[in-house]
C-alpha cells in the first residue's frame, strides 16, 4: 500500500521527508524567553518520532510580544543561541526545524494556563499590552488592562522586530519560518474589524487591515534564504457571524495576494474574541477552510484541527485537501505518532538507529 502521507514534499529547495508536522504548541516553560531542556526534549522527541516538520511554539519577536512571561522569545542573541541547539538536534534526526514568529498584541501579559490565565499587571511582572486600537481583550473574571494603540512609527518598529527575529532564526539554523497571523494575536488583530478600529492606512477597508500582515511577510521574505520556505498562519474565520468580522472569503483573498511571498498557508481559525461561535469540533473540523484556500487561492496549505489517526491524515493528502498535515494534541499524546502511522499505513519506517530494534515487530 502506498501512502501519500509519507511522500516527500519540496518547497523551494527544502524537502520535508514526509507530510506530517508538529503544530506550534505553547509550552510556557521558557526563562526570560530562553529555551530550556524542556524545549529540547519536547521538540527533539517529536523529531526522533519521525515527524517531517517540527515547529516551535509561538516565539515572541519582542518582550511585549509574549503571551505569558514564560513564552519563548527570539529578540536576543542568548535566546537564539538556545534555540540553535534545538534546531540542530531536529535536523540531525532528519526532520526540518521550523519556527513560528509571533506577537501576542492585546492577548499578551497573561498567566500561563495552569496558573489561572488572566492578565498580569505591570506591578506584578506584566507589561503594557499593544494593539491596533484601544480595544482590550474582554476577560470574563478580571478587569481588562489598558491597551496601547500602536502609532504608525510603532507599527514600523513591529515590522523591524519580525525582521530581526527572522534573521536570528536563520542564523540559528531553522529551515522554515512561519509568520503568526492567527488566533487573535497582534497580526490577526489588525486583520479583523472586530479589533481594528483604525482610520489611518492600517485600518478601514481590506487593504488597510491587511497592510501590516503584507508588510511583515514581505519584510521577512526579504531576509529569509531564497531556498527556504516561508509560511503564514491565519485564522480562516473569526467564528463571529453576528458581526462584521474576518471571514473565509477574506482569507482566500489574502492568501492569493501573498502567494508569491508565502510558500504555504497554515490554516487554523478563531481566537480573536471569546464570543466566537465554534462549530462542531469533530475530526478535521477546520480542514474545509484549508481546502478552500488551496483550491481558490491556488496555494499550498497545511491542515489542522482534531486530526488524530494515520488514515485521516493520509486521506487529506491523498485526496488533495491539504499538502501538509499538522498535528498538535495527538503529538502530545504520542511523540512517535509518525512511526506508528508509517507502520499502520505500510510505509517505510525511518527509525533512528538507536531505536531500530523496536521496528522489528
Amino acid at each position: 500500500m502506498s501512502s501519500s502521507l509519507f511522500s516527500p514534499y519540496t518547497l523551494r529547495e527544502t524537502t520535508l521527508p514526509n507530510r506530517v508536522g508538529v503544530s506550534p504548541m505553547c509550552q510556557y516553560s521558557a526563562v526570560e524567553g530562553v529555551a530550556t531542556d524542556w524545549h529540547l526534549v519536547h521538540l527533539g522527541s517529536r523529531a526522533v518520532g519521525g515527524a517531517g516538520l517540527v515547529m516551535t511554539e509561538a516565539t515572541a519577536v519582542s518582550p511585549e510580544g509574549r503571551i505569558s512571561p514564560e513564552d519563548l522569545g527570539i529578540w536576543t542573541d542568548e535566546q537564539a543561541d538556545a534555540l540553535e541547539r534545538v534546531a540542530s538536534f531536529v535536523r540531525d534526526q532528519g526532520a526540518v526545524p521550523g519556527i513560528q514568529l509571533a506577537h501576542a498584541g492585546r492577548k499578551a501579559s497573561t498567566r500561563r494556563p495552569w496558573e489561572g490565565r488572566g492578565p498580569i499587571s505591570p506591578a506584578d511582572g506584566g507589561w503594557e499590552v499593544l494593539a491596533p486600537s484601544d480595544v482590550p481583550w474582554p476577560y470574563e473574571d478580571a478587569d481588562s488592562p489598558p491597551v496601547h494603540a500602536l502609532t504608525e512609527a510603532e507599527i514600523e518598529r513591529v515590522v523591524e522586530e519580525f525582521v530581526a527575529a527572522a534573521e536570528r532564526a536563520r542564523e540559528a539554523g531553522f529551515l522554515v519560518a512561519e509568520v503568526h497571523a492567527a488566533h487573535g494575536y497582534l497580526l490577526h488583530q489588525f486583520l479583523s474589524p472586530v479589533t481594528n478600529r483604525r482610520t489611518d492606512g492600517y485600518g478601514g477597508d481590506f487593504a488597510g487591515r491587511t497592510r501590516l500582515v503584507r508588510e511583515v511577510v514581505e519584510a521577512v521574505r526579504g531576509v529569509w534564504p531564497d531556498g527556504q520556505p516561508l509560511f503564514l498562519r491565519v485564522s480562516a474565520t473569526d467564528w463571529l457571524p453576528q458581526r462584521e468580522s474576518w471571514t473565509v472569503d477574506d482569507t482566500v483573498r489574502l492568501a492569493g495576494d501573498l502567494a508569491d511571498l508565502a510558500d504555504l498557508v497554515d490554516v487554523s481559525s478563531g481566537g480573536v474574541h471569546p464570543d466566537q461561535q465554534l462549530p462542531d469540533t469533530g475530526p478535521g473540523y477546520q480542514v474545509p477552510y484549508a481546502e478552500r484556500v488551496r483550491t481558490e487561492a491556488d496555494v499550498p496549505v497545511a491542515a489542522v484541527g482534531a486530526i488524530t489517526t494515520p488514515e485521516h491524515a493520509d486521506a487529506l493528502v491523498r485526496n488533495g485537501r491539504a499538502d501538509v498535515v499538522l498535528l498538535g494534541r495527538e503529538h502530545l499524546r504520542d511523540p512517535y505518532f509518525t512511526h506508528r502511522a508509517a507502520h499502520e499505513l505500510g510505509a517505510e519506517e525511518q527509525w533512528p538507529p538507536q531505536y531500530r530494534r523496536a521496528s522489528r515487530r
